[in-house]
């Protein structure tokens, strides 16, 4: 994966207001609004989302997107959602975001937010790689501008409804992530994904809740079960034969019953659940397919990410 281009300047979009009578007839379209920090895969996103059929605008500046919402409505169900790409490309717009952003909300506009998120030791690689400047760094380095970027969007991160961290994502995997949650027909009330991962390998920086499985006896000083994953049935079945490990299924599902219907009630309509052991290969692999299969059975629609299986 790589920073993304310049891009030559500002999307063009003609301007327009909906009159009352079309507006009441209009169907107002769907929104995603993609941003995150730069080099992090915001290009990447975009374009998976214009291979599934969005109307895709990249470098709007903020203060025209309630517009671009209101010409899709005006396109007769020709435009029905709307992708558009907002970053620091177009910074001295971005203090319009907020203001927008209310202005759709009054407009009872359905809209999300897909932040991109990347290490800072990744996004330097990146920019190193394609031997370009941060958009921000100026007269700096790279880590400079980072650092500045993270400070201009740290308050819209915090409202995203969807952070994916492409730190260990190659292009492909950030497709399969994006294609994971907007791929479907039919929008759920909520979308999970299910990682597990190894604690020596670090925390996932966009989990929204994190699971602990250390508690369990750990497969790994097994000889025999050793060379296996969690995926194989005579690991998951140690894993799952140790006392408290059904238990603690049964009690956090129920758990995440209660947590989704609050995340419903407030909007939000994506999680990310990090179950962790050791090493993220025997016990968290074992204990995130089970929780990924009991989430689908109640109708969340899920996806299940090991993110460091393979690494030892």
């Amino acid at each position: 994966m790589t920073s993304e281009n310049a891009g030559n300047g500002a999307a063009h979009v003609s301007t327009g207001t909906i009159e009352a009578g079309e507006a009441a007839e209009a169907a107002i379209p769907e929104l995603v609004i993609i941003s995150g920090m730069s080099g992090a895969g915001r290009s990447t996103a975009a374009k998976c989302l214009e291979d599934l059929g969005w109307f895709v605008v990249d470098n709007l500046p903020p203060a025209l997107i309630p517009t671009m919402v209101e010409l899709g409505a005006r396109s007769q169900g020709n435009v029905a959602r709307i992708a558009v790409v907002v970053d620091v490309r177009g910074r001295r717009f971005f203090d319009n975001l907020r203001e927008s952003l209310a202005d759709l909300e009054t407009k009872h506009v359905t809209r999300r937010i897909v932040f991109l998120e990347s290490s800072d030791d990744a996004l330097v690689r990146r920019f190193e790689s394609v031997r370009r400047p941060h958009p921000l760094q100026g007269d700096g380095r790279i880590v400079d501008g980072i650092a500045a970027e993270r400070d201009l969007l740290r308050e819209l991160r915090g409202d995203a409804d969807l952070v994916i961290d492409t730190s260990s994502l190659n292009v492909h995997e950030l497709r399969a992530k994006m294609d994971a949650q907007f791929a479907g027909d039919e929008e759920p009330g909520l979308r999970a994904t299910v990682m597990s991962f190894g604690y020596k390998y670090g925390l996932p920086v966009d989990a929204d809740l994190v699971v602990d499985c250390r508690f369990l006896p750990n497969p790994h000083w097994v000889p025999e079960l050793r060379p296996y994953t969690g995926l194989n049935e005579e690991v998951s079945g140690y894993v799952f034969d140790q006392p408290g490990a059904k238990e603690f299924l049964n009690q956090y599902t129920e758990l995440l019953q209660l947590i989704a219907t609050g995340y419903r009630r407030e909007g939000k309509r994506y999680v990310t659940i990090a179950v962790g052991c050791t090493g993220g290969k025997h016990r968290s692999v074992a204990m995130s397919e089970k929780l990924a299969a009991r989430l689908s059975s109640e109708g969340v629609e899920t996806v299940v990410v090991h993110r460091d299986m393979g690494r030892e």
